[in-house]
């Protein structure tokens, strides 16, 4: 899985202090009981959780959304919607049998026929879903996806009953059922998607299964959830959620320090002040960040002068000037993960990567077109390229210029046109290097490099269905070498840590490396802040 305030809303903001009608936030009592508060760091580009593409969407939908199954502490796939499912003896066919209690909000069943619709409309060429691909295991999805088959009857998702779905896979999958925690495999309400259209997310319409409803969504400012007092898992504790949109740290610090918010991100610069804070909390995550090449726009047309940058960046500068937590990171499958292996990649080496950029035809960047590194606004995607800027200058002698985007904005240039050098994340949507290796595949909607190499795919396919982890970890290493050393794609850069601040009232907020923030068991104290 892959962003805005003004000056003027910012001021207007912390004039009002949050006080979403509970008060003045002039003293301490004066916190919201039972409203657990927080920012999005960006406006979500949408609620449609088929064409989600990004965190802060991600992190929304999940507070309001449940999908056949869920994760538990250990990351391990466990009921949710569905109570149990059944496997074929060949791994080939799943039957979900649905709870019969899980109700929408506006009171009907939730049933199998919901998820066969979600399914197929997600893999609906008309419906221009980015993450179609992460359907393709389903038999005929991606013959379907892409055209080759009209009639949608084929692919391999169909509901037996009101509380069974089947679903029909092209191969084995070891980790099928933790595809099924991820949102775009959440069920969804075809009478009202198609009497609403693209405003069937609007709060006066949207209907959620999950811990709560959308009450309110004030764009660029706040979103609102309230306690779905239906919800099959039991009525959240808390009565209301806020998330406010807030894209500078600094600012969401001053919020948190003002008592306005329960749960804050901190800014790379605060973070020494805070460490040793019993409020201060340090996760790490499974999520990369990483420089990506247009290979079809020049000058990265050229793998020469693809690795000629990779091997231009010292990576062990960002977490020294992010301070969070960070590991520098020069393979893509991130520490914690089956797969992981920090000896892969192009380290850092400015001779070599002189070299090739002069074997390219730009001896000291001499001769090469402009280039102009874009990203998407933040403070920490402003250091990262101010570094990578000054690195690449010192190493290669080439001159880039910046352009930072408000994220919609980006995004939308990303999904259209992408620029030859960008910078992305990617976090983990299951616990599995599937997630990030398939991610480069041709197929893969979230793949903006424009780079295909067959041989990759194959190995990326074969490996999601190979049960031996001996064999299995062998065509990882050799897909992410592919991906890393010899087409380079992309630059792995390093890997995150969480670094937050939780108010002493809250109690059990649950945080795990797939930074899934679950809301259902908090609890607020009823005093202090």
């Amino acid at each position: 899985m892959f962003g805005g305030l003004t000056v003027g809303s910012a001021r207007r903001l912390l004039a009002a202090c949050l006080s979403i009608g509970v008060g003045a936030c002039t003293a301490a009592s004066s916190a919201p009981t039972n409203v657990f508060r927080f920012v999005l760091s960006n406006e979500p580009p949408t609620l449609d959780w088929s064409l989600a593409t990004d965190s802060v969407s991600i992190t929304v939908i999940e507070n309001l959304m449940d999908g056949l199954t869920r994760f538990d502490d250990d990351l391990k796939a466990v009921p949710s919607v569905a109570a149990s499912w059944d496997v074929s003896g060949d791994g080939r066919v799943y039957r979900f049998h649905l709870r019969p209690d899980v109700k929408w909000t506006d009171g009907r069943p939730v049933t199998a026929g919901d998820f066969e619709y979600a399914w197929k409309r997600l893999l609906d060429p008309n419906t221009g879903a980015e993450y179609a691909y992460f359907l393709y295991p389903v038999a005929n999805a991606k013959a379907y996806n892409t055209g080759k088959i009209a009639d949608p009857a084929a692919v391999g998702v169909r509901a037996l009953s009101p509380t069974e779905l089947e679903v029909r896979l092209e191969r084995p999958l070891v980790y099928f059922p933790s595809l099924t925690t991820f949102m775009v495999t959440f069920p969804q309400r075809r009478d009202l998607i198609e009497r609403y259209g693209n405003r069937w997310t609007d709060p006066e319409r949207l209907v959620t299964n999950g811990p709560f409803r959308l009450t309110d969504w004030r764009h660029e400012y706040r979103l609102v959830l309230a306690a779905n007092p239906t919800y099959f898992g039991g009525r959240p504790a808390l009565d209301r959620v806020v998330m406010y949109v807030v894209n500078e740290r600094t600012t969401e610090l001053t919020l948190y320090q003002t008592g306005d918010l329960d749960y804050a991100q901190l800014p790379p610069e605060a973070i020494p002040a805070f460490q040793g804070s019993p409020e201060h909390l340090r996760l790490p995550i499974l999520r990369g960040y990483y420089a990506g090449f247009n290979v079809n726009k020049a000058p990265f047309t050229d793998p020469r002068v693809r690795r000629a940058f990779t091997l231009a960046i010292d990576r062990e500068q960002f977490p020294k000037i992010l301070r969070g937590g960070e590991r520098a990171a020069t393979s893509w499958v991130p520490p914690g993960m089956f797969g992981h292996d920090p000896s892969i990649g192009l380290p850092f080496d400015p001779d070599r990567a002189r070299r090739l950029l002069a074997e390219a035809g730009y001896p000291d960047g001499r001769g090469l077109p402009p280039v102009e590194y874009v990203y998407n606004t933040g403070p920490v995607n402003t250091l990262i390229a101010e570094n990578l800027q000054a690195q690449w200058k010192a190493h290669l002698g080439v001159s880039v210029t910046l352009d930072n985007q408000e994220w919609k904005v980006y995004l939308k240039r990303l999904q259209h046109d992408a620029p030859p050098l960008f910078r992305l994340g990617w976090g983990a949507d299951y616990p599995d290097p599937d997630n990030f290796l398939a991610l480069f595949t041709a197929d893969s909607g979230n793949n903006h490099t424009g780079w295909a190499n067959p041989r990759y795919d194959a190995l990326v396919a074969d490996a999601s269905a190979e049960t031996d982890p001996t064999r299995r970890a062998a065509l990882y290493r050799e897909a992410q070498r592919i991906l890393t050393e010899q087409d380079v794609p992309i630059a792995p850069l390093f890997t995150h840590a969480q670094n937050i601040l939780v108010k002493p009232r809250v109690r059990g907020l649950s945080l795990n490396a797939m930074e899934i923030l679950s809301l259902q068991g908090v609890t607020l104290e009823a005093r202090g802040r």
